[in-house]
């Protein structure tokens, strides 16, 4: 948008006369010669724009006016240009006598030239000179640009003739795009006028649908390298969906289709409404406001809004607490309405695009399109009719008409697979008001809402449909709540109702067997007695988000209220409530319990209570953890719940399981013998014999085969250490698999290795063979995007753990150094130590979570080494920033710990590792890395 009226603090900021006075006096001083004050005056200009930066960030915090703040810094921006035009021109280089050739006009192009700038923006510029390049313009643009560089401005520019911008435009969509919003700052008006009548005529003319073509291309590109998604958890304000480019992309093929150059022009061209024109300035008002606050905070031209900063720039923003939500939450919640608002402009000028003809097919490709209108009838209702192979409404009334039509008209969408008619979305969006209470209680209503939620084809988009149309956050009330709710954690990669919507979807996918991740739940998902229990489910698993309570107890009460609503039955109601209520509690079982003791089995057994629930349980916990973002699923988790449902069904089934866990050891076993048939068949039956049974059913044969070849070679090799490493880009770690003889002290010694490579250890599989050798399998975070320069990283990792091994040489003071470096200062969790004998029939388990660190493990395993206690099998977890560590343990004679002051010491110690890990004092650090030595 352009903004160029004068704002009496505008003056405040910058007053060109007294600046090019100034340089008058510094003139004056150095006897006339211009070079001798070039530097000190530039200078002088950086002062008074840090000055000026200064002054709006106080207005900004004051105000939260962010459009204001852009405009303010363009103003200044634009005075400090003005004044070094002039003063290249009259002091510099002067043309007492110009030529036709000595002329320049030097224009503000693309996001500049709308007038507004962030506070680390790039400066584009465009100077035009006439038909041919003289001395005196080269000479004069160099002037102004080295002097914009040496005040530390990012510039971007470009010398052209009219002739030359015409042609360009023609062929460069970026080019005729910084055109479009250009704006003289200073120099021959002539030269502009021109260059705007020629690219309106030769340019603009005829030329609009290749234009919003091209434009809404881009925009898909930049989605796709940003994340599809606009409710992703660390959003890009510039670029990501439902962003600012995205309004600035919708204000460009409008002003071009529409040939208008403000926005009120809009209006009365009919393309959008005024209220639609409050809703756009209010969405770029409140964007502008996070971008300039981003740059004013990080100091830099930072466009995403990290977690690290989320909290910051929400409190400048105004945010504060409220019960269940952070102001973190109640901000990035706001952060992602407005996103959706941005999405709903979108469709409200693609609609008046259509309706001229310059958009054509109903999923967002933009071709040509002729004819007359054509309405099909839409088998099974005389509501709906079909136009140009999409759904829309066959008269204004039929919401007045019947409310419940607001359910049917997503309905019939999904049955016959359409896209929606731009004037339906419209009017369903006009029509919220008429889904009242009544309408959320009649069964028409409810009973056509479940069919799409457990519809066969692809229920997830028809739900998404009615959450940006906000239908389903007003029929499902408790839904709304979730809208826009960000859950502040590095776990979770989108809001709450997008989760929902991905897990949905990933449903989806397991039923139709889409994909060969999910092999089990799709095989469990065809022996389900009741479908539709765990869509519900599914929907409902997180919605009671964001309130003081427990989400799963309160998940559960809110399931207890809506499936009478939805015409389940009581005994289908408890169901549901339970899958809500303990939708974490298996994946929390498979990934911090060792599924190896039978107690683990029996605990989680006598809570899940019969096989359909368990088969439930399972799917709806592959849905979820699969929903969470990219990366998170990955085979090691889909093995440990594998493990935990085959070791539990035995139990819930009266050992009538369709597999046994021996013959499901011995099936793992008997696949391993086939993969290794090359081997003497004796050495294949010694090195079977090695492992234990938790090994073969926790361990995929993949990994099985790798890890039976290492240890092949190491006993060729006579080497008794050994550690490699594999590249897991879809998973995005990289798993360093290590051997070596087992001994109390070795989990933390390999663990400081780690810290001291700086590696962060993301999660961890602990093995032991029968001869005393331990297994590990460690997860590192990945730290560089190319393979390469991260396997070099990661044998480097490898060689030191290798070398503290063999006690070649002492660990470094340096591995304390790093691994005690500070945690996300974004995130403050407490740490809680639990020590249960309840657990484990045979040890003691110890539970340590809390704010995750680099280093951390090394310090838990070194404080568990000094409490002389042994470590039988460890299970390493990271949900995002917080860890979730478990050690099964004895004391030196292989006791539990059941002194009650012997747990105690447990506890304090354990504490003060996590805590004082952080800043640890040196003496203590060198005495630790002695003792290790």
């Amino acid at each position: 948008m352009r903004m160029r009226k004068v704002e009496p603090r505008f003056q405040e900021l910058v007053d060109e006369r007294a600046l090019l006075a100034a340089f008058e006096e510094m003139l004056e001083a150095a006897d006339g010669a211009p070079s001798k004050v070039r530097n000190a005056f530039v200078t002088r200009l950086r002062g008074v724009r840090e000055a000026a930066l200064a002054r709006i960030e106080e207005w900004l915090l004051a105000e939260r006016a962010g459009l204001m703040a852009a405009a303010r810094l363009s103003h200044v921006q634009d005075a400090l240009i003005r004044v070094l035009a002039t003063v290249a021109t009259r002091y510099f280089y002067p043309a007492d006598n110009p030529s036709s050739a000595e002329h320049i006009a030097v224009l503000a192009v693309g996001g500049y030239g709308r007038g507004t700038l962030a506070p680390g923006s790039d400066i584009d510029l465009l100077f035009i000179r006439p038909y041919k390049t003289t001395a005196w313009a080269e000479s004069v643009v160099e002037w102004i640009l080295y002097a914009l560089w040496d005040m530390r401005l990012k510039v971007g520019h470009a010398t052209r003739t009219v002739d030359e911008c015409i042609r360009l435009s023609r062929a460069d969509l970026t080019i005729r795009t910084s055109i479009l919003e250009s704006r003289l700052l200073w120099g021959e008006k002539v030269l502009f006028d021109e260059l705007m009548r020629r690219y309106e005529d030769e340019v603009e003319a005829n030329s609009a649908a290749e234009f919003i073509s091209a434009k809404l291309a881009e925009r898909d590109e930049r989605h796709r390298r940003q994340g599809q998604s606009r409710y992703l958890v660390e959003p890009n304000v510039k670029e990501g969906k439902g962003g600012l480019r995205d309004l600035h992309t919708l204000f460009w093929i409008a002003k071009y289709y529409y040939r208008v150059h403000t926005s009120e022009e809009l209006v009365s061209k009919g393309a959008i409404t005024r209220a639609d024109l409050k809703l756009f300035r209010k969405c770029e008002d409140f964007l502008w406001s996070v971008r300039c606050h981003i740059h004013f905070v990080t100091g830099r031209p930072e466009e995403r809004l990290s977690f690290e900063i989320q909290r910051e720039i929400g409190t400048r923003l105004g945010y504060r607490d409220h019960p269940g939500m952070q102001d973190v939450e109640r901000f990035m919640k706001h952060y992602f309405l407005v996103a959706k608002d941005v999405g709903d402009l979108t469709r409200i000028i693609c609609a008046d695009l259509e309706e001229h003809n310059v958009k054509k097919t109903p999923r967002l490709h933009w071709l040509f399109r002729g004819g007359e209108k054509k309405r099909l009838a839409l088998k099974g209702t005389e509501d709906f009719v079909v136009e140009h192979d999409r759904v829309t409404m066959a008269d204004p009334q039929v919401f007045e008409r019947d409310p419940v039509n607001l359910i049917r008209a997503f309905h019939y969408a999904d049955k016959h697979d359409m896209a929606f008619h731009p004037d339906l979305m419209t009017l369903i969006r006009g029509s919220l008001r008429l889904i009242t209470q009544k309408v959320r209680e009649d069964p028409e209503a409810n009973r056509v809402f479940l069919e799409i939620l457990t519809s066969r084809t692809r229920p997830e988009l028809t739900l998404r449909r009615m959450n940006e149309a906000g239908v389903l956050g007003r029929f499902v009330l408790e839904f709304g709540r979730v809208v826009a709710l960000m859950q502040f954690n590095m776990y979770h990669h989108y809001t709450v109702d997008e989760h929902l919507m991905q897990a949905i979807g990933v449903l989806g996918e397991i039923e139709r067997g889409e994909s060969s991740d999910y092999m089990l739940a799709h095989k469990l998902m065809q022996t389900v007695q009741n479908r539709k229990l765990l869509y519900i489910a599914t929907f409902l698993h997180d919605i009671a988000k964001g309130r003081p309570e427990d989400h799963s107890a309160g998940g559960a009460r809110i399931a207890r209220r809506l499936c009478p609503r939805f015409g389940l039955t009581p005994a289908e109601t408890e169901t549901v409530a339970w899958l809500v209520q303990h939708h974490l509690t298996m994946s929390m079982t498979a990934q911090s319990r060792d599924l190896g003791d039978r107690k683990t089995i029996a605990d989680f057994a006598s809570i899940v209570q019969s096989p359909e629930r368990l088969k439930m349980l399972t799917i709806l916990t592959v849905a979820d953890i699969r929903a969470v973002g990219p990366g998170v699923w990955n085979g090691w988790k889909a093995q440990l719940l594998r493990t935990l449902y085959f070791e539990t069904e035995p139990v819930l089934s009266g050992g009538h399981s369709q597999e046994s866990r021996e013959e499901r050891v011995e099936a793992a076993r008997k696949a391993l013998v086939e993969r290794l048939s090359g081997w003497p068949e004796k050495e294949r039956e010694r090195y079977l014999a090695r492992h234990y049974p938790a090994y073969w059913v926790r361990v995929d044969l993949e990994r099985q085969v790798a890890h039976a070849n290492l240890i092949r070679a190491m006993d060729k090799g006579k080497r008794r250490i050994d550690a490699t490493v594999e590249i897991r880009p879809n998973a995005g770690v990289t798993e360093l698999t290590l051997i070596a003889p087992d001994h109390p002290r070795l989990l933390c010694i390999v663990f400081g290795a780690c810290a001291a490579a700086g590696a962060n250890i993301v999660d961890a599989q602990i093995f032991t063979t029968s001869d005393g050798l331990a297994l590990d399998s460690i997860y590192l975070s990945r730290e560089f995007s190319d393979d390469e320069d991260e396997m070099r990283r990661a044998n480097r990792i490898a060689a030191r753990i290798e070398t503290a091994l063999g006690n070649a040489e002492p660990l470094p003071d340096a591995m304390v150094r790093r691994g005690q470096a500070k945690p996300p200062r974004a995130f403050h969790l407490e740490t809680e130590v639990l020590v249960s004998n309840a657990w484990s029939d045979r040890y003691t388990v110890l539970e340590v979570s809390g704010l995750d660190r680099p280093g951390l493990l090394y310090d838990l395993t070194r404080a568990i080494g000094d409490l002389n206690l042994n470590v039988a099998s460890a299970h390493i977890a990271t949900f995002g920033e917080r860890a979730v560590d478990v050690f099964y343990l004895t004391d030196l004679v292989g006791q539990k710990i059941v002194h009650p002051s012997r747990q105690a010491a447990v506890r304090r110690r354990l504490t003060l590792a996590f805590e004082q890990g952080r800043t640890p004092k040196a003496s203590e650090a060198s005495a630790r890395v002695a003792e290790l030595a």
